[in-house]
């Protein structure tokens, strides 16, 4: 698993740092605490203090931590561009040789063969290299930003993705500004005059119920405009009001369009593989006609009645775990003085029957024949939240019979996600200009859901996830804060 790989490499780096404390007369378990070994290694270094401080700045803390180290490699007479690279990209061998190897010593001194401005360049640059590499092919640190996946992963948990778990994807668009995913400010961060195709390195399958990071399906296409994007998607907004009067008014709905690697990050949980049959039956999920195993802490939502009086904030803010006094995510809406929508644990009803006052905890029924379910086409599609499907999610190399019934269902596969001019004329289907009854796939396909079920806009809204849209697999939470730091969470594996 993806997450042991990454464990038993730290805890090898780790035993490294532990010799080479030993040679540099540290006390030598300093080098086993994280953040204590790095600020013994920046005083060593004689560096300034404050390049300590900036491991803890999100998402660019990691690579301030590289820096950290390679300086303290220096001090073992290790100055090549190569003894560097392996301190940053294989410190799971490297360090430990430095740290036991007999021929290696000690000296504790930097030769000054540069000038001040120049060391700090010439390391600015390897650091931004080295990190930009490592941001592509080993891992990425992410931010989660919604509670979609509550209570498994939380809104203020900073993650690691890793990229070897699945494969590392090479960039559609190499030409970019580093550390940044798609904007500065409001100014495009990519070039797109260089444009590579879809390719994976090392491909591995993913598992169902791994947590995978990807680029959001229907992001191809946005209104640039607050409370748009994911928010409301332009897809959206053109079955809204239709797509020719958004089209016809650029000011009020200016758009901009990526390419898949620079589309919106999104997290959920894999429920489906590729030639899987899903289907949700009174909220619980079926795969190939089997039931799956519900991830732990999964949330719904339930309308709370009391006989006078609301839900203490006490309750909901000790019990719950719920701040009613600030943005709640959505987990908490007050409809009247009696009558709250809550989006619960099955731990978190049963503490809410039990409160004095409350008269009755009901599900919340999510309205039939919803609209802005996927495929849109409630003619022949009369889908709920949880009462979803059956739905085939294709594979690469399947070939299915096409119909008018189930064209909605794959167009957007055969349109957009692999490129078909793709049209329908006297009732007869043309993909490039050629009569067709059947299509075959070109590409893996995957079912994305929330662990937050009645909070999340997931596969249920926007269909198929192709295998070129996913990132990586979450492996582990570096950093957790909610008005402070989470420290139960910190450094906690993803499940």
């Amino acid at each position: 698993m993806g997450w042991i790989t990454f464990l038993l490499g730290l805890g090898l780096a780790e035993y490294g740092l532990y010799g080479m404390f030993r040679k540099a007369g540290i006390t030598d378990w300093k080098a086993w605490i994280p953040y204590y070994n790095t600020w013994e290694m920046v005083k060593v270094s004689q560096k300034r203090k404050w390049i300590f401080f900036c491991q803890f700045i999100p998402f660019a803390g990691p690579f301030f931590t590289l820096a950290i180290t390679i300086d303290f490699v220096k001090l073992f007479g290790r100055f090549s561009l190569i003894d560097h690279a392996l301190a940053v990209f294989a410190p799971f061998a490297y360090l430990p040789y430095l740290g036991f190897s007999a021929s290696i010593k000690y000296t504790g001194v930097v030769p000054h063969t540069k000038g001040v401005v120049r060391e700090w360049i010439d390391a600015a640059v390897f650091a931004v290299v080295a990190a930009t590499l490592i941001r592509i092919f080993i891992f990425e640190p992410f931010e989660i930003p919604t509670p979609s996946m509550e209570k498994s992963l939380l809104v203020g948990d900073y993650l690691f993705v890793s990229k070897m778990s699945y494969g590392p994807r090479l960039p559609n668009t190499p030409m970019a500004i580093p550390f940044v995913h798609n904007t500065i400010g409001s100014i495009k961060s990519y070039a797109e005059w260089i444009h590579w195709p879809y390719r994976r390195v090392w491909s591995s399958p993913i598992n169902r119920g791994d947590a995978v990071v990807f680029n959001f399906p229907v992001g191809d296409t946005s209104i640039d405009l607050p409370n748009f994007g994911s928010q409301i998607t332009y897809y959206q907004q053109c079955r809204s009001i239709g797509r020719q009067a958004v089209l016809n008014d650029p000011e009020g709905y200016p758009l901009v369009i990526r390419p898949v690697d620079k589309r919106e990050n999104f997290i959920k949980r894999c429920t489906g593989v590729p030639e899987d049959t899903l289907q949700v039956i009174n909220r619980q999920v079926y795969v190939n006609g089997q039931p799956t195993l519900n991830p732990a802490g999964a949330e719904w939502r339930y309308m709370v009645t009391t006989a006078a009086n609301p839900l203490s904030y006490d309750f909901l803010s000790d019990s719950l775990h719920i701040r009613a006094d600030e943005d709640t995510n959505g987990n908490y809406l007050q409809i009247s003085r009696t009558q709250a929508y809550l989006i619960m644990t099955d731990e978190q009803v049963e503490k809410t029957k039990r409160q004095a006052g409350v008269v009755a905890v009901t599900p919340y029924l999510p309205v039939a024949n919803d609209p802005d379910l996927f495929p849109y086409d409630t003619a022949n599609y009369r889908w709920s939240e949880d009462n979803y499907g059956p739905i085939w999610i294709p594979a690469k190399g399947a070939t299915i019979q096409l119909t008018l019934r189930n064209l909605s269902l794959y167009e957007r596969i055969i349109n957009v996600y692999e490129g078909n001019h793709l049209e329908v004329k006297n009732g007869q289907v043309f993909i490039n200009g050629q009569p067709s009854t059947q299509y075959t796939f070109r590409m893996n396909y995957y079912w994305m859901m929330g662990d937050n079920r009645h909070n999340s806009e997931d596969s249920r809204y926007w269909g198929f996830v192709p295998e070129d849209h996913i990132v990586g697999k979450a492996i582990l939470i570096w950093m957790s804060w909610d008005h402070g730091p989470r420290w139960n969470r910190i450094f906690k594996s993803v499940q």
